[in-house]
């Protein structure tokens, strides 16, 4: 049996993912800061610290994904994703488990060649540093400073995708490499449903070996 384990895995993003995996008879762990309000039947749940290096080694050592759903920046947005990251990377290989990351649209491009949605006079403020941190963590991944042997994936959403816009799950999905996606009226969305479906499919049929993909309608 497939075995995961989801570092925020009680938020919007990992709860999603960790329902549809539970669906496909995939054992998951979630990992939170704290015991959630409404679990999700098959998951197994887990309240530790993810700057505990030991802590994160035996996860990747006991599961075969470790996916990272959290926020990449504090409460005061300063960014601490990154700095997490390349230890994440290390224990991954040691464990011999693949690395994945909930990632952000911000960092995808708005057409071929760019530019970024992050770096639009349109980009709303408030977002940035997240946005911004996000896309260094895909910045490293993607560098020659990952440690050798070390699998990943990033899945970046819709430009809208979140809580605030769960949208109605229609059971299917478009990809692309790096643009954004955008439906035939201009809108760019993706249900929490729909993400986690795609994110699943990654996880039981490795096709994007790292590599970012972008999920949109």
């Amino acid at each position: 049996m497939t075995s995961i384990a989801i570092i925020g895995g009680t938020g919007y993003s990992g709860s999603n993912i960790a329902a549809e995996a539970v669906k496909r008879g995939i054992q998951v762990t979630a990992v939170a800061r704290h015991e959630p309000e409404h679990p999700i039947d098959g998951v197994t749940y887990v309240t530790d610290d993810i700057a505990d290096r030991a802590f994160t080694d035996k996860l990747a050592a006991d599961h075969d994904v470790v996916i990272v759903a959290i926020h990449a920046v504090d409460g005061d947005n300063n960014p601490v994703l990154p700095a997490l990251v390349p230890g994440l990377a290390e224990g991954a290989v040691a464990g011999d488990a693949r690395l994945a990351f909930v990632g952000g649209a911000g960092s995808t491009f708005e057409g071929v060649g760019g530019p970024r949605l992050v770096d639009s006079p349109d980009f709303v403020e408030a977002y940035k540093p997240e946005a911004v941190a996000h896309a260094g963590v895909l910045d490293w991944l993607r560098s020659d400073e990952t440690p050798a042997g070390l699998q990943w994936f990033y899945v970046s959403p819709a430009e809208t995708y979140g809580g605030y816009n769960p949208g109605t799950p229609i059971g299917s999905y478009r990809t692309s490499a790096d643009t954004v996606l955008r439906d035939s009226d201009g809108k760019s969305e993706i249900s929490g449903a729909d993400y986690a479906l795609a994110f699943v499919d990654e996880i039981v049929t490795p096709t994007h070996i790292n590599q970012r993909f972008v999920v949109g309608y």
